[in-house]
């Protein structure tokens, strides 16, 4: 019988607002769900209907994530990784091993492995960066009326033309991770 995997993946590494949210999904053996690959090959639509089919028939599922704060205290990459732990620890069955989207792995209690390009080659990979990027986009519309002006709905925190105009004009807002180059900037031209 094969061992119980689970598939890591996370989304808001390269954005400048927002946490970065991770997902781990453990599939059922011999289950397959049509059309999934990496989250940023598929429409907004697509996520939605695809993630929704995750959440039912997945063994189990959960989000971890690390806030902005985080971040900058312990750099992008470390932050990635504790909201995969935190993805894991929230799992309602653990996993007998993990599969992990990129070059690097979290401390988990069961083995693990990275895989570059994971999200396009095994499937509970890619049924993690789903859940992680329709998470991750929702909140992003959620703090768009929070903090409104910032276009955060439309570009969810990555650093488009847009959202650096806005970040010049307005400062960084609570969002904003201040260890990033152009939140620095923005800090220093509006102090």
């Amino acid at each position: 019988m094969a061992p119980l995997t689970a598939g890591f993946d996370e989304a808001g590494r390269g954005c400048l607002a927002g946490p970065v949210l991770a997902a781990a999904v453990i599939l059922a053996p011999g289950v397959s769900i049509a059309g999934l690959t990496d989250s940023k090959k598929l429409t907004p639509r697509q996520r939605l209907s695809l993630a929704e089919e995750i959440r039912q028939t997945a063994v189990a599922w959960a989000l971890g994530r690390a806030e902005p704060q985080e971040i900058d205290a312990y750099n992008i990459l470390q932050a990635s990784l504790l909201a995969m732990r935190r993805a894991h620890d929230a799992l309602a069955v653990r996993p007998e091993q993990a599969l992990i989207d990129g070059s690097h792995v979290p401390a988990l209690p069961c083995p693990a492995r990275a895989i570059v390009g994971g999200d396009l080659t095994e499937p509970a990979i890619s049924a993690a960066s789903i859940l992680a990027k329709v998470a991750r986009d929702r909140e992003m519309v959620i703090a768009d009326a929070l903090f409104p002006g910032y276009g955060f709905a439309i570009h969810k925190g990555y650093p488009t033309p847009a959202h650096r105009r806005a970040l010049a004009e307005r400062g960084p807002s609570p969002l904003h991770r201040r260890s990033f180059r152009p939140v620095q900037a923005a800090l220093r031209a509006t102090s």
